[in-house]
């Protein structure tokens, strides 16, 4: 697992790359120039690594494109010690940079395979959250509920009402809403039945399906 100086060369491109795109956040931007992605992916796609792009990996899924990990994370405004829910480890390139970020993170996910080589990997490198679960993202953890921020990576035809009401007042969910494509949708619980919704513009997940396989 080499990480060599001329990766440190492609991450600082690709950071520059994606402060050009709009990410401002030097923390985000800071994660992202610390964190070996081309250890998270196949090693026939290192030379790709540093590209703006997303990949395959394990169980049909998408390691996702660094811009969509640095605009969520950059929208949810991480702070250290917020208490973060990950729904949708897959690589575990999004919960590296939650993690730089200095929050708490409890993440699940739902594909056997990638639970079993992320839980191992992540830690291997130095990540370590608070909780690997392997489970059904869309009923969240409510006995660790309620979180700062809830962040999901993967589509969802709709928004569960059960991660709604597992944020604290004041907390945000950040979730991509649609089939096909979606929308990137903020909610900011205002009150105990009050949110209020912001939708950021389309961008394209693998879908979040419901029960574990």
């Amino acid at each position: 697992m080499k990480n060599t100086s001329k990766h440190q060369g492609l991450r600082n491109q690709l950071a520059t790359v994606l402060a050009s795109k709009g990410i401002v956040d030097n923390n985000v931007l800071n994660a992202i120039r610390k964190i070996p992605r081309h250890l998270f992916i196949d090693s026939s796609f290192e030379a790709h690594a540093y590209q703006d792009k997303a990949f395959p990996i394990a169980a049909d899924q998408t390691i996702s494109q660094p811009y969509t990990v640095a605009f969520q994370s950059q929208t949810l405004a991480v702070k250290p010690g917020d208490k973060v829910l990950e729904i949708g480890t897959g690589s575990g390139y999004q919960t590296a940079v939650l993690l730089e970020l200095k929050a708490h993170v409890y993440t699940i996910e739902r594909q056997r395979e990638l639970f079993k080589r992320t839980s191992l990997f992540l830690p291997k490198i130095g990540y370590k959250p608070k909780k690997f679960i392997f489970g059904d993202g869309y009923i969240g953890l409510k006995e660790q509920a309620p979180f700062d921020k809830i962040i999901v990576t993967a589509g969802a035809p709709f928004v569960p009402n059960t991660l709604l009401a597992q944020l604290k007042i004041g907390g945000m969910l950040l979730i991509p809403v649609g089939v096909t494509t979606q929308i990137m949708t903020l909610f900011t619980r205002k009150s105990n039945k009050e949110f209020e919704k912001k939708e950021l513009g389309d961008f394209a997940f693998v879908p979040m399906l419901e029960e574990k396989n």
